[in-house]
């Protein structure tokens, strides 16, 4: 009998023990973010623990695309996205009329041109062909890389505008050749070179650290451009929760995982951009 008192009172103690535990773990506010996987949902896992700390349950899905991962922020379904540049967001509302705004500027991935049937710089030569990324800003970007190597002139007045278009000066007859992002690395075998967003580049098994054929500079306009962002529904930058994220993500931590991982192929971002502020109108 002595022995059954003893064992419940035991069992009792171990529960009420895991009281708080389980009690702090129902408490723990949730943020959701949309996110594509590489770096972005990479570096998200590596902010959960931190975020717990603080009360926060931090959520990730994982898109494959540009468009739904706004489209879930702008719906209210999600509470932010972490995948885009604020020259994105800006066209991305001025196109879609949505209302999505930049809560903080984390990284950002350097662009770089990747061997296809080509295997250097070196050997480009007249009907060359190229693939870009097709949405507006990317493609700029793109194209001001390829301008960067004296391989075409852009109309200064194009600036990260810029079109196919836009090319005044074309030495080499490049063959300029536009693909969705998500999509240019899967015609890599098919052109003379490609030029690929870091984190499609990433999933693709490349590093713009290692494997690009030329990057962007750190001190370049398009860098400063681009920075990728936590972008939110406007009026909820502000909200605690938001703040919390961001100032995770912008954490020594963070930094130290992302400068190891990714080695150059992400490299966080420390200041102000000096870009454009986020238009929603």
């Amino acid at each position: 009998m002595k022995k059954q008192v003893i064992a419940a009172l035991l069992t009792g103690a171990f529960v009420l023990g895991t009281l708080p535990m389980c009690a702090f773990a129902d408490d723990l506010e949730t943020i959701t973010v949309a996110a594509t996987a590489a770096p972005h949902a990479e570096i998200l896992e590596q902010a959960k623990p931190l975020l717990e700390e603080q009360g926060y349950d931090l959520e990730v899905e994982v898109f494959a695309d540009y468009v739904l991962p706004n489209d879930v922020v702008e719906s209210g379904e999600m509470d932010a996205n972490y995948f885009q540049h604020i020259n994105y967001l800006n066209s991305f509302n001025e196109e879609q009329g949505t209302h999505l705004v930049n809560a903080g500027e984390i990284h950002y991935e350097p662009f770089g041109i990747y061997a296809g049937k080509k295997e250097s710089l070196d050997d480009v030569e007249d009907g060359d062909t190229v693939a870009v990324p097709n949405d507006t800003t990317n493609e700029a970007r793109a194209l001001l890389l390829l301008e960067a190597q004296g391989w075409i002139t852009l109309d200064p007045e194009a600036g990260i505008t810029a079109t196919p278009e836009d090319i005044t000066d074309n030495p080499y007859n490049l063959e300029i050749e536009p693909f969705e992002a998500a999509q240019v690395a899967r015609h890599i075998d098919e052109v003379s070179y490609a030029v690929l967003n870091g984190n499609y580049a990433l999933e693709a098994g490349l590093n713009a650290g290692t494997d690009a054929l030329a990057v962007e500079t750190a001190d370049s306009d398009a860098i400063q451009q681009y920075v990728n962002i936590i972008a939110v529904k406007e009026g909820n930058e502000d909200e605690p929760k938001i703040q919390a994220l961001v100032e995770v993500l912008k954490s020594d931590e963070i930094r130290e995982f992302i400068e190891k991982e990714y080695s150059g192929a992400v490299v966080p971002f420390e200041g102000e951009t000096g870009a454009a502020e986020t238009e929603t109108e």
